[in-house]
C-alpha cells in the first residue's frame, strides 16, 4: 500500500486571535505524543442493529410529521487516502433548523424552534462507502465572537469507524453561501483548497424533480484531498 504523507499545512492553527474562544483553550506547552489506550482502539462498540428506518431522515425522525424548511438531500462517500471505499462507518449528522438555531437548551437565538426538527441522525456507510441524508437546509445564525460575526450554513458531520478512538469531526459548508469567506472559524484555516473541500456543491443529477435538491460531500480519512477534521488533524 502506498503511503501519502500527512499534510498538516492545511489545517487551522490553535492559536486564532479572530476565533475568540481559540485564545483560551489553545495549548501553551508543545504538543506530546502519547500512545493509544487499549480502551480507545477496542471501544465502545457500535452495534449496528440499532439504527431505525427513519434515523437518516431528518425532516421526519423527530415526531413523524415533516419538518419546516427547504428539503435537501446530503450524500457522498467515505474514502481512505487511496479513493477506496469505506464500508460500515456509522456516520453521523447535527444541525440547526431552518432558522437557524438548534434544539438546545443554550441557543439562546430568537429564531424560533421547529416543533417537528430534532436536528441530528445517522447512517451507515454501504460497501461503496456511501451514505445519504434526507433534511432540510440549516440557516445561518450569529454568534458572540465579534460585534457582528455569523456562522454560515453548516452541517455537522462524525465518522465513527471501529473504536472511539476512530472517531472524526468536521463541517460541512454549501456552495455559494457568502458568509463562508466571513466566517472567523473558517478563516482560521490557511489553505483555501482544504476550505473548498468542505464545500458542497449542488448535485442537479442526484435532485429529485418538484421535491428537492442535493449537495455531494465525500469525506477523504487521510492524504493529499483529506477532509479537515476538527478533533484529529491527521485523519484517522
Amino acid at each position: 500500500m502506498t503511503l501519502i504523507p500527512r499534510n498538516r499545512g492545511g489545517h487551522p492553527v490553535a492559536y486564532a486571535p479572530g476565533y475568540k474562544s481559540s485564545v483560551a483553550r489553545s495549548p501553551k506547552l508543545a504538543l506530546i505524543s502519547g500512545s493509544a489506550t487499549p480502551s480507545e482502539q477496542t471501544g465502545p462498540v457500535f452495534g449496528h442493529d440499532l439504527l431505525g428506518k427513519l434515523d437518516s431522515n431528518l425532516i421526519l425522525n423527530f415526531t413523524g410529521e415533516p419538518a419546516i424548511g427547504e428539503r435537501i438531500i446530503v450524500h457522498g462517500r467515505v474514502l481512505d487516502e487511496n479513493a477506496r471505499p469505506v464500508p460500515g462507518a456509522l456516520v453521523e449528522v447535527w444541525q440547526a433548523n431552518a432558522g437557524g438555531r438548534y434544539r438546545h437548551k443554550k441557543d439562546g437565538y430568537l429564531a424560533p424552534l421547529d416543533p417537528n426538527f430534532g436536528g441530528c441522525g445517522r447512517t451507515i456507510t454501504g460497501e461503496d462507502g456511501s451514505y445519504e441524508f434526507l433534511t432540510i437546509r440549516p440557516g445561518a445564525y450569529p454568534w458572540p465572537n465579534g460585534p457582528n460575526d455569523w456562522r454560515p450554513m453548516h452541517i455537522h458531520f462524525s465518522v465513527f469507524g471501529h473504536s472511539f478512538g476512530q472517531r472524526l469531526i468536521t463541517q460541512m459548508y454549501f456552495e455559494g453561501d457568502p458568509l463562508i469567506p466571513l466566517c472567523p472559524i473558517v478563516k482560521t484555516i490557511p489553505d483555501q483548497s482544504a476550505v473548498d473541500r468542505l464545500v458542497a456543491p449542488l448535485d442537479m443529477s442526484r435532485a429529485m424533480p418538484l421535491d428537492c435538491l442535493a449537495y455531494k460531500f465525500d469525506i477523504v480519512l487521510r492524504g493529499s484531498r483529506q477532509t479537515m477534521f476538527e478533533n484529529k488533524m491527521e485523519g484517522l
